[in-house]
């Protein structure tokens, strides 16, 4: 496992990407033995936390050395947004085309550019406001990604505002089962095939309320065709699993609701497997959701 400064000198600056609207900074982090169209993974950090935090904390840099997985870390600034939080709840900065979205994509594509990365190979996570800022990517770009993961994150097109993003934070109110899938729908003209999609929730989490992953799932359960109770459920290290198959058997979407966990990311430090480090936010509860995610994506 890396220690803490080894982790810090992991990320290297991304210079130059685009016109950069929603003026966000970028970290990325190549392996040595990153192939040639080999896959690259966006991580959104959570409020309060920096994208050098959130690496050390979910071990997504352990895992690339591992795998061979480029992987680009967007990160506010505290001129945004005091709390370093993604401002996936503002109109200017939730739509196709601006603010932070746009330089979010801009990104992707200077790093797809620079570093040979397969187009069809390219997957979105975050935590909190990053999995909320995430359910915005893949809503507004999803030609752009072939899966993406939201930790403790809420649906896309939930709030417009600061006053309505606490609420909907906190379980109540936000959009009717019949209008979810069509915020998506409506926020690009794309048509599929559409990115898969892992959900990961703390069972109490008290800042943003588990009946979002809940939402977040029947948002893309229209878009996926898989309507109606999971194909099956599973154990996965402990924890069920519910998963929806498409008519040809392929996983679309999964859920982990993780019983007694609070707001953050899941993570398992110890062991052969192991990833990460407990922190703030980055809690130790026996499952690497990092390497969970990777693998539902086939990057393991």
């Amino acid at each position: 496992m890396p220690t803490f400064s080894d982790s810090n000198d992991r990320l290297t600056v991304l210079k130059k990407f685009g016109t950069d609207p929603g003026s966000l900074h970028a970290d990325i982090y190549i392996p040595k033995n990153f192939a040639k169209n080999g896959p690259l993974v966006v991580v959104l950090h959570g409020s309060t936390q920096s994208a050098e935090s959130y690496d050390h904390g979910s071990g997504w840099s352990t895992l690339a050395d591992e795998c061979g997985i480029a992987l680009l870390y967007p990160e506010q600034r505290k001129t945004n947004n005091p709390l370093s939080s993604f401002n996936w709840f503002k109109s200017g900065d939730t739509e196709r085309g601006g603010g932070e979205p746009l330089s979010i994509r801009h990104m992707i594509k200077q790093v797809v550019e620079d570093h040979a990365i397969d187009p069809s190979r390219v997957f979105i996570t975050g935590l909190s406001s990053g999995g909320a800022m995430t359910s915005v990517m893949l809503a507004t770009y999803p030609e752009v990604f072939a899966g993406g993961a939201i930790i403790a994150g809420l649906p896309y097109g939930s709030a417009d505002n600061m006053m309505e993003a606490m609420v909907r934070m906190k379980g109540y109110g936000g959009p009717s089962d019949s209008k979810l899938d069509s915020l998506v729908r409506d926020a690009s003209t794309f048509d599929g095939p559409w990115p898969t999609i892992s959900v990961w929730h703390g069972g109490s989490d008290t800042t943003v309320n588990n009946a979002n992953a809940d939402s977040i799932v029947r948002q893309w359960q229209k878009i996926h065709k898989v309507e109606g109770p999971p194909t099956r459920v599973e154990e996965v290290d402990g924890f069920p699993r519910q998963v929806w198959c498409n008519d040809e058997g392929r996983e679309v979407i999964e859920e982990y609701i993780i019983k007694g966990m609070g707001h953050g990311t899941p993570i398992m430090a110890e062991g052969d497997e192991g990833l990460g480090e407990e922190d703030r936010f980055m809690l130790e509860v026996g499952i690497s959701s990092t390497r969970r995610i990777a693998h539902f994506w086939g990057l393991t």
